[in-house]
């Protein structure tokens, strides 16, 4: 029911030449009274529809949002005095209109803080440096919520690289200020790495389970998804073994191919670090997912048959790496097949005391072999493992 009211009241407010591609045939006149800050209004509930999986709004809102800043110049001059209509402006530039229409309003009579008009204009035109001195001490709660909340998410774009805690501190503004829209939609995809990143694991979870329970049908989903595997990834968030199964959870919601790709790099990340628990769990739930006979399984049989011959699995693990296809393993994964292999050998080899003192007693094969006994051995390990991994890292194209 939302969305055919919506498509009437921009129909109502834009010129017949304007109706968005969804529109129907017979439009109801233009009205030429229409305020600035109620097109915006109009355009901001179509953007919404896109958070919401409206592909519809999606295709049409580029050609909206132009019929909009058309409606903003034929406006009359005497408009602008209003603060709502000078404030529309700038929520118009930070919905993605056009800064080069803006710049031919009469800027003169426009009621509006000159920091969030020139701050917005600076930002959409890749001003970053000029953008984020004019925004910085804005604070997004003093201002009204459509307008705050715009202002709210930009700042934390504009504050990731710099200011990852005060960016966070902003995309949360965004998100109470504005929520059930695209601007809480945009600020959880932004949020999600910079949590990730400042290895935050509850708000993490909160923040995944946010998106998933409004707003897994978005147009831009795929976005946010890519962001949460960033956050994963290049953290230490899922090489607890205590929340493993919290994290298994989040990745139950991602499709078949990308939950495989993530648990494979999860186990990588988890070996390369000695949390053979985790390398483990990780590699076994990368077995489930993978096909017959493919290199994702061949991966997944390297960590778990790593993790196995490091720990209290030796013989079984062994013979895991050992009936390995190398051929299915790319190559950084081979040098550290070969690492792995030669960390195993090294364990059952004899104790220092020469070779009179190994013939007399041999060295007993445990049950279980437990390295976290032998610093020596681990650093080694782990030394070894890590230059492997850089010269792997050279060495890619």
């Amino acid at each position: 029911m939302i969305r055919p009211l919506l498509c009437a009241a921009l129909l109502m407010v834009l010129p017949p030449t304007a109706a968005p591609a969804f529109a129907e045939p017979a439009a109801a006149p233009a009205s030429t009274s229409s305020e600035p800050y109620e097109l915006v209004r109009a355009l901001q509930a179509v953007q919404d529809g896109i958070a919401n999986g409206d592909t519809a709004a999606h295709g049409s809102h580029i050609a909206l949002i132009r019929q909009v800043g058309e409606k903003f110049l034929a406006a009359d001059a005497n408009v602008w005095s209003n603060p709502q209509n000078g404030q529309a402006v700038v929520i118009y530039l930070l919905s993605g209109g056009a800064p080069q229409l803006v710049r031919k309003l009469p800027r003169e009579k426009m009621n509006v803080d000159g920091r969030l008009f020139d701050g917005a204009l600076a930002y959409v035109e890749g001003r970053q440096d000029e953008a984020r001195e004019l925004l910085k001490d804005i604070k997004p709660r003093t201002l009204p919520s459509g307008l705050g909340g715009q202002v709210a998410l930009v700042q934390g774009a504009l504050f990731a690289r710099t200011e990852a805690s005060l960016a966070i501190e902003r995309l949360d503004d965004a998100r109470l200020l504005l929520p059930g829209t695209l601007v809480e939609e945009a600020a959880l995809r932004r949020e999600i790495l910079l949590v990730g990143q400042a290895e935050d694991f509850d708000k993490f979870e909160f923040l995944t389970l946010a998106y998933i329970r409004h707003y897994r049908n978005s147009v831009y989903a795929g976005d946010f998804w890519q962001r949460f595997s960033m956050g994963l990834t290049q953290s230490s968030l899922a090489l607890d073994e205590r929340r493993f199964a919290r994290i298994a959870a989040l990745l139950e919601q991602i499709e078949r191919a990308s939950r495989l790709k993530l648990h494979l790099m999860i186990a990588r990340n988890a070996m390369l670090r000695g949390l053979m628990q985790v390398t483990r769990l990780s590699a076994e739930r990368a077995l489930t997912l993978s096909a017959d006979a493919s290199a994702e399984r061949e991966r997944a049989h390297f960590f778990r048959g790593a993790s196995r011959a490091l720990t209290d699995e030796y013989d079984g693990g062994l013979a895991e790496l050992k009936a390995l296809d190398r051929s299915k393993l790319p190559e950084r994964d081979v040098a550290l097949l070969n690492a792995t292999l030669q960390l195993a050998l090294d364990v059952r080899k004899p104790f220092a005391g020469g070779p009179a003192a190994a013939a007399d007693k041999p060295p007993a094969t445990p049950a279980r072999l437990d390295l976290a006994a032998s610093n020596a051995t681990l650093a080694r390990a782990q030394k070894q493992l890590g230059e492997l991994e850089l010269l792997a890292k050279d060495r890619r194209p």
